[in-house]
């Protein structure tokens, strides 16, 4: 009971804070960016809400537990990847003066077909994104009332919609920042007493000889998968559309900058958790899966504060659900209104319906695989398509319109075939299996050569206004560039 009253206060917080947020969003402005006006702070804890998902919260614990420590690289990059955000992306990104990824890509290749086809690519990543989101809040909500995995999901998905329908952006940058700030509460304070139970029974280690503290085991070709994996999750978060929308919120390129240091410390503080948790798991003997951060606190501790801690972990898993399915939802609602609809916030509403169902429905007929798994191959088609894109689109003048269509198509349709087949008739064995399972480490590289190629072969696709759009997405702030709100010429 105390673990359904907890995912209850999860839920009426959720709600409640998003009311907050409805009396602060009227304009349009407001409804796709928070009309650029988030702190770095406030914005870091919103990405830090959105971005630890359930596959960070639940599924890094499970994957650790099963595999061993060669999971540990999925945490690092996915920290990691930040960097290179900071690196290459996030100032020009904000500089752009875009809304989403498809403006950005208007706006740099002055292509309706390219802004077309980033918008197909955000829609499948947030979608694929979205599903492991479902399966993991019923696969919860079952194991705490037992009822059917559709009815968590359902849950889920009409409080996400209703926060996003009342108030976008700016109502769902006070939720996320709270989902945070509560996920690394319930996963910090019940892992203390966890160790002080530890430490007390002698603080038992690993057998001599077992398996699970070596690298490369229990895998098909494991060299090739870990690098793979690290190549997608280092890669592929700047390729995220329900991320990149965030930059957009910042006032300036500095902001975005601040954000993302303040991010690195954020996700640095949050994933040593899990990989505790799954350390003490294997230790324990707790069986293998997505749920050993729910039963492990009622293991090793036990009694009234051990159920209280495991439904505080409980309330920390549905925020995660309710924070990554928010800003998920918002980047694919943007994406539909803006390039399938006409745009408004009429149309934001309509679509935001439309990014929940179809996801939600695909939850209850897909076939359940570890949600880090799925997630992870999110990466590795963000990685293989908006990557590329971006990097080239902001350092390298030469891209062409041609170029960047043909690396979209080849990278992005490449890594969404590997996901369908994976998804739907696997688990594949041998080459194959891990080709499928793991493509970033081929997607990638196909993605930038067809696009570095094919540019160079179609010189006279080169934009014509490309001197004039990376001097504004290099030139900083202090000096005087018109960076108005750049808007798509179909709106």
């Amino acid at each position: 009971m105390s673990q359904i009253t907890a995912v209850g206060v999860v839920l009426l917080a959720t709600v409640l804070i998003g009311a907050f947020g409805i009396r602060m969003s009227r304009t349009t402005s407001d409804f796709y960016v928070a009309s650029r006006t988030v702190s770095p702070l406030w914005n870091a804890s919103a990405i830090g809400g959105e971005y630890l998902s359930a596959a960070s919260f639940l599924g890094v614990a499970g994957l650790i537990l099963t595999f061993g420590a060669d999971m540990l690289w999925l945490p690092v990059g996915w920290t990691g990847g930040y960097l290179v955000l900071l690196v290459l992306v996030s100032a020009p990104l904000r500089r752009s003066g875009a809304y989403t990824l498809p403006d950005f890509a208007e706006a740099r290749l002055e292509s309706m077909a390219v802004r077309r086809l980033s918008s197909v690519l955000v829609v499948l990543i947030g979608w694929l994104y979205l599903m492991p989101q479902f399966q993991s809040a019923g696969l919860v909500f079952r194991t705490i009332t037992g009822a059917p995995p559709w009815a968590g999901s359902l849950l889920v998905a009409a409080v996400v919609a209703a926060n996003v329908l009342s108030g976008g952006m700016r109502s769902i940058t006070f939720v996320q920042a709270f989902q945070y700030w509560l996920k690394l509460t319930a996963l910090a304070l019940p892992l203390v007493f966890m160790l002080m139970a530890w430490w007390s029974g002698g603080a038992p280690g690993l057998a001599a000889g077992d398996e699970w503290a070596l690298p490369l085991h229990g895998r098909d070709h494991p060299v090739y998968e870990t690098y793979s994996m690290i190549l997608a999750t280092f890669l592929g978060t700047m390729g995220l559309p329900h991320v990149l929308v965030r930059f957009y919120t910042n006032p300036d390129g500095r902001a975005a900058r601040r954000t993302t240091l303040v991010v690195l410390t954020l996700l640095g503080a949050f994933y040593v958790m899990p990989a505790v948790y799954g350390y003490l798991g294997h230790v324990y003997g707790v069986p293998a899966g997505d749920t050993v951060v729910l039963t492990l606190p009622g293991r090793l501790v036990g009694g009234p504060v051990g159920e209280f801690l495991t439904a505080l972990v409980t309330a920390g898993a549905f925020a995660a659900f309710l924070s990554t399915s928010s800003g998920l939802t918002v980047s694919v609602a943007g994406v539909i209104a803006q390039d399938i609809l006409r745009g408004g916030v009429r149309s934001f509403r309509y679509a935001t319906v439309l990014a929940v169902v179809v996801p939600f429905a695909l939850a209850g007929v897909a076939r359940s695989l570890p949600v880090a798994t799925v997630v992870g191959l999110a990466f590795a088609v963000a990685a293989s398509s908006f990557c590329p894109l971006l990097v080239l689109g902001i350092w390298w003048r030469r891209l062409t319109t041609t170029g960047a269509f043909a690396g979209l198509l080849a990278g992005g349709g490449l890594a969404c075939t590997a996901v369908v087949v994976t998804i739907s008739g696997g688990p594949h064995t041998g080459w194959a299996g891990s080709l499928l399972a793991e493509p970033a480490a081929w997607t990638v590289p196909v993605s930038f050569t067809v696009m570095v190629t094919v540019s160079l072969l179609t010189p006279s696709r080169v934009p014509r206004g490309v001197a004039r759009t990376m001097v504004r997405l290099h030139t900083p702030e202090t000096l005087n560039v018109d960076r108005g709100d750049w808007r798509p010429r179909h709106m």
